[in-house]
């Protein structure tokens, strides 16, 4: 768990895009594997066999969590997926910090405007450094919906850091 962990947490949080709920998530998938261990034949590499855990629980995480918003919070939350609470940095020493923390927060929410399984698979493959046969097996696609679902996300998230100021 040490040594997988830190890479776990990062697909979970890229999925979730929130702290709070990859933390939890993540101990629910550290549970399940503990819990599914045994079945873990070793003819595979251990991130390959953990990724699909991490992915499914990160993406039932957002379906449970969408279907809550809409059924208890049916009026308007300022954002029409779900409400967050944003994390503003008061400490800018130059503008430079200044116009980063900006394009972070521009390259965030274009992150979080993905749906789940395009922000899923982009992340697997830019942040993980997973093949496309990895992100397949991980997320139990074929290797040509892998790619379909990249190339839209890469193309989705273009057009919108394009649109932006």
């Amino acid at each position: 768990m040490r040594s997988h962990y830190e890479a776990v947490f990062r697909v979970i949080y890229s999925i979730l895009r929130n702290e709070h709920d990859a933390r939890d998530v993540s101990q629910e998938v550290w549970l399940k594997i503990w819990q599914e261990l045994p079945k873990f034949r070793g003819e595979s590499k251990f991130t390959t066999w953990v990724h699909p855990i991490a992915v499914r629980r990160s993406l039932d995480h957002l379906r449970k969590r969408r279907r809550w918003f809409d059924r208890f919070l049916p009026f308007g939350t300022g954002d029409d997926k779900h409400p967050s609470v944003a994390e503003p940095s008061t400490d800018f020493t130059s503008r430079d910090e200044a116009e980063g923390s900006e394009r972070a927060a521009l390259l965030h929410r274009a992150l979080d405007s993905l749906p789940p399984k395009h922000r899923a698979v982009l992340a697997l493959r830019e942040l993980q450094g997973l093949s496309y046969e990895e992100i397949a097996t991980a997320m139990s696609l074929p290797v040509g919906t892998v790619m379909s679902r990249l190339y839209h996300a890469r193309r989705q998230l273009a057009q919108k850091l394009k649109k932006s100021p």
